[in-house]
């Protein structure tokens, strides 16, 4: 497993926002949960770990998202490393909705931050978060137990998932693709397409592509194994090649982005989202050190 030890993050980010992060709260988090309990309730036999997830760290953390520790930790620093606010960046992909959804798959969920502000936004929906790591699952649920919001929680991969064809009105995913080989991507995007019903929308919310290529430092910054494909890519044009129509990308606070497209209906020749440019709507913020009595970082609630 190759790890950098050199990276900016490793030196100088890091002991940075370690100082903001209650470190007592987190441990007392992580030593109240049995781990391995709790995240077997989650964990399928017929899911298959790929080798991209595995054989990389992410974030500077040994062995990726497949332990607690990155359970316990992802929250508490992507609010600090999701500029400027992690809340507006996510609220982005909310703003971007233009289907009225009953049924909603958020893809490589982790800790459910974004699959929670869905299920806010649209709380007559069944909404259902999926990724690879039973742990970050187990976080997931606690947050969604905190803000009393009933969230479907599935261990599985976005590549190839279980469910039917047209199972869902509304496909998206947060802060995914810059983790994931180019291959992987548009693996993604194919069976987001198959999952999708006429007329569905499908959400992506990452980095700014085009921002990512101009700061080339800015990819040195953490530990990412694949952010320099990504960096070279186009959502739009992998979009088109899986088969999505109406593809429109919108700059988010010039770091991000959230590109929007949709699964022709048959009967009609195209179909016309409009697609703005974004402006946020809320002032919410998240406080990520909530941890005590299993506070929710998404809600700044508590149970």
């Amino acid at each position: 497993m190759a790890i950098r030890q050199d990276t900016i993050w490793e030196r100088f980010l890091s002991p940075v926002v370690r100082l903001l992060i209650d470190e007592q709260s987190l441990r007392r988090y992580a030593e109240s949960v049995d781990w391995e309990k709790e995240s077997a309730n989650f964990r399928r036999d017929d899911v298959t770990i790929p080798s991209y997830y595995t054989s990389q760290n992410f974030h500077g953390i040994e062995g990726g998202y497949l332990n607690r520790s990155a359970a316990v930790s992802y929250d508490p620093i992507t609010q600090y490393v999701v500029p400027p606010n992690e809340t507006w960046v996510r609220q982005a992909l909310i703003d971007a909705i233009r289907v009225q959804p009953r049924r909603i798959l958020d893809l490589g969920c982790g800790t459910g931050s974004t699959t929670l502000m869905l299920k806010q936004a649209f709380p007559q929906a069944q909404v259902i978060g999926l990724d690879l790591s039973p742990y970050m699952l187990v976080r997931a649920e606690h947050k969604a137990q905190s803000a009393n919001l009933d969230i479907t929680w599935r261990h599985g991969n976005a590549e190839k998932t279980v469910f039917k064809d047209a199972s869902f009105d509304l496909v998206t995913a947060s802060l995914l693709f810059h983790e994931t080989p180019p291959t992987v991507a548009q693996a993604i995007l194919h069976e987001s397409f198959r999952l999708l019903v006429e007329g569905g929308q499908v959400l992506i919310l990452d980095g700014n592509q085009n921002t990512l290529r101009q700061l080339e430092w800015l990819n040195d910054v953490f530990e990412e194994p694949y952010i320099r494909d990504y960096a070279a890519g186009s959502l739009d044009a992998s979009m088109g090649a899986a088969g999505f129509a109406a593809v429109q990308t919108q700059d988010v606070w010039w770091i991000n982005q959230v590109t929007s497209g949709v699964k022709p209906i048959l009967r009609e020749n195209t179909i016309k989202i409009s697609v703005g440019q974004y402006a946020p709507t809320t002032d919410t913020t998240i406080d990520n050190n909530d941890l005590e009595d299993f506070g929710s970082p998404a809600f700044g609630t508590k149970a």
